[in-house]
């Protein structure tokens, strides 16, 4: 089981790091590509050839032709939405093979989406932030074990009849204010849904068994996380988080493989900081300067368009992320949005009541209150799209870089410098 050809590639902070290119540019040599975790709540955008891929449920691995894409178990799939994810796919001229599914995945139905509006709106000042696409409701039904399965759908009989009983169970829940959808309504989309996904050769099948066998092979399996470490639901700022597991740990929960299959883990770190909602965010930049990051760095939501918000690099919170994940090196990206800057901060530690933090505190009290202790470092004017190689870039990129390796210990191996699939510069073999 002690496969040296897998790699987990992680978001270092709030999510958006750039996940997106990075699995991409590494898909490109893997033979497996597994997301497991999340559901269509986030997404990935990927540029190749001035075309624009935007993937919520799907493996980034699927613009390469020869991978076999999987979604484990850990990811909660909508049904309905991910078949107009492939029909979209499909008229931006990418037609999905290889695709798998877990039968344990579960499901996201209408009523889940109609359940998130209603928290919601029922916690008023108090709100999350969610985007509002059922995921943490279908979430809770997992764990309080009122779920459907995919595998369910595989049976119409014992579809309807755990059906029926759930949504009864729902409709004693929501006022009668809320409509829902008859049970034939939902019956009818989720069965029509998987019969044009198992038209299209999609398998519904045990994708942890399917996994462990390519682990047990020597294949080359990258494993696609969804958000960013600081929204994990365990470790991240609570309750202003998503609701699965988004650490290199959950890689073993989503996918259902053993803590020693995990041969590498890479850091996606973005070169400034950014999210979406709600919730404490101590190096937020709130000035016309947030306007400009914004603008150039097109931060905004893949899935909902909210303009995120934006801060400086954050190590206090980067260590943490380091820490938990034991990351084995860093894929740093949008360096090129800092360029025109003449002096860049960076987050060396926090102030809380007159002390001094290093480590991100696990209260959200006291994280709203604190203060970053800013560090300036010189920036730079010069663009970076066009540079080939680490020789090529300004001195003061190659000390920010430097900075970055230096308070977290680890190496860089890719460096991200514009949009498209060719603006990397790439230091080291992440598989190595």
């Amino acid at each position: 089981m002690n496969n040296k050809n897998t790699l987990v590639v992680i978001g270092a902070q709030w999510g958006d790091e750039g996940k997106g290119k990075i699995i991409d540019l590494i898909s490109q040599n893997a033979e497996v590509v597994v997301r497991f975790n999340g559901g269509n709540n986030a997404g990935h955008t990927v540029i190749v050839d001035n075309k624009i891929y935007k993937f919520r449920l799907l493996p980034s691995g699927v613009i390469s032709p020869n991978t076999t894409n999987i979604i484990a178990t850990g990811v909660i799939v909508n049904i309905t939405a991910l078949l107009e994810e492939i029909e979209e796919a499909e008229k931006n001229g990418l037609f999905i093979k290889n695709l798998y599914i877990s039968d344990r995945s579960p499901l996201v139905l209408p009523y889940h989406i109609i359940l998130d509006k209603f928290y919601e709106e029922k916690r008023g000042a108090n709100k999350i932030g969610t985007t509002s696409r059922g995921i943490g409701p279908a979430y809770t039904d997992h764990f309080s074990r009122d779920t459907l399965h995919i595998g369910d759908l595989l049976d119409k009989e014992i579809f309807r009849e755990k059906l029926t009983y759930i949504y009864n169970f729902k409709r004693a829940i929501l006022s009668i204010n809320y409509e829902l959808p008859s049970i034939e309504e939902i019956y009818n989309s989720q069965l029509n849904a998987l019969e044009k996904l198992l038209e299209k050769g999609i398998i519904i099948t045990d994708t942890s068994k399917l996994i462990n066998d390519f682990i047990n092979r020597g294949k080359k399996i990258l494993f696609e996380g969804a958000q960013g470490t600081l929204l994990d639901i365990n470790y991240g700022t609570y309750p202003y988080v998503t609701s699965s597991f988004t650490i290199s740990g959950g890689v073993c929960v989503g996918a259902g493989i053993p803590p020693q299959s995990i041969s590498k883990v890479l850091g996606v770190v973005k070169a400034y900081t950014s999210r979406v909602g709600e919730g404490p965010f101590p190096s937020e930049i709130r000035n016309e300067l947030a306007d400009f990051i914004r603008e150039k760095g097109q931060e905004y939501g893949t899935v909902t368009r909210r303009p995120r918000r934006v801060g400086w690099l954050d190590f206090v919170a980067l260590r943490y992320a380091k820490r938990i994940n034991g990351f084995t090196g860093l894929a740093i990206t949008k360096l090129d949005v800092l360029s025109g800057l003449e002096k860049i901060k960076i987050v060396v530690g926090y102030k809380y009541q007159g002390k001094i933090l290093d480590e991100f505190p696990s209260s959200l009290h006291i994280l709203d209150k604190c203060e970053p202790i800013l560090e300036e470092l010189p920036g730079w004017k010069e663009p970076l799209r066009n540079i080939k190689g680490l020789h090529e870039l300004p001195n003061t990129v190659f000390r920010y870089l430097e900075r970055i390796e230096k308070e977290l210990e680890t190496k860089i191996d890719i460096i991200g410098i514009g949009p498209e699939r060719k603006d990397i510069i790439i230091l080291r073999d992440p598989w190595l």
